[in-house]
């Protein structure tokens, strides 16, 4: 099954859903940086988080991009996604090793630790967006749902799941954002908050055999679901040669130079795929007469 999003309302428009299967993606983020099992959740839950996301911007050029620091071992993870729900994202220590937590489950928690959630949007003004809070579990999908309340004042529940093989590949991944509007109806709410005592995981349903419609048929099939539109979704890191040459020109002459000086080829790594970009000296000898005085 190919990944993709639903993006769907509820109870006349009180709720506005959205549900995802990510499983392959997660695992090419997990190919690209050969990352341990628990950092595959970590990574994956905030990939699918940024896919949903990033469908929810207006602007067929905004970018979102969420950044956690944190004081746990994996120190701090980055993803970005656009418009169309292309998403990339790092690890700043992707090979962490830790025991199962105290239910049996991957320990991601435990890998983030405690420290700031950022969610940036860039949509073309003068200055991007950036609101941030306090971790509160580390766990990525209550972070978020707290995040949703105090930054941008938005009742929502955030379910998020990464099942890993025994083979260490990814099994299953998806999540789900659900988000109350300011007219919603208290009959609404507690329906809702009903629904999502009893509801099982996000990796559970997708392992059963369900789709991402499905799982919001579970969740909102009692309150009118209407689904509007899927959105396919993949890992895709736009970098380019160019892109990089742009950004060695902006760190201006005097490193340009030093890099010339130290008469050695100079490589770039893409933070994102692996990519590598090798400069000759000549290559930034040409950048050098680029960069603006």
């Amino acid at each position: 099954m190919k990944d993709y999003i639903v993006r769907a309302t509820a109870a006349n428009a009180q709720i506005r859903a959205f549900a995802m299967t990510s499983r392959a993606l997660v695992e090419e983020a997990r190919r690209i940086h050969d990352l341990s099992p628990v950092i595959t959740a970590a990574l994956g839950r905030l990939l699918t988080a940024s896919a949903m996301m990033g469908s929810m911007l207006k602007g067929e050029k905004d970018v979102l991009t969420l950044q956690i620091h944190c004081d746990g071992p994996v120190r701090g993870l980055a993803v970005t996604a656009d418009a169309k729900a292309n998403v990339k994202g790092t690890a700043l220590e992707p090979q962490v090793m830790l025991p199962p937590n105290t239910i049996g489950k991957l320990d991601v928690g435990g890998a983030v630790g405690n420290g700031i959630l950022s969610v940036i949007k860039d949509m073309g003004l003068k200055e991007p967006y950036v609101g941030q809070t306090q971790l509160q579990t580390g766990e990525i999908a209550e972070d978020l749902t707290y995040y949703f309340a105090t930054s941008e004042q938005i009742p929502s529940a955030v379910g998020l799941g990464v099942l890993m093989d025994k083979d260490n590949t990814v099994k299953q991944a998806g999540g789900f954002i659900i988000q109350l509007m300011p007219f919603a109806e208290d009959e609404t709410i507690n329906s809702l908050e009903e629904k999502l005592k009893t509801m099982d995981s996000v990796t559970n349903i997708l392992e059963a055999g369900n789709t991402p419609e499905q799982l919001l048929e579970l969740l909102l099939g009692d309150l009118g679901l209407e689904i509007n539109d899927t959105l396919q979704s993949q890992y895709y890191c736009d970098c380019s040669r160019e892109r990089v040459e742009r950004a060695i020109i902006s760190i201006g002459k005097k490193d340009i130079q030093e890099m010339i000086d130290d008469g050695k080829q100079v490589e770039v790594r893409c933070q994102f795929c692996d990519k590598v970009y090798n400069f000759e000296i000549e290559d930034l000898d040409k950048m050098l007469t680029e960069v603006k005085t």
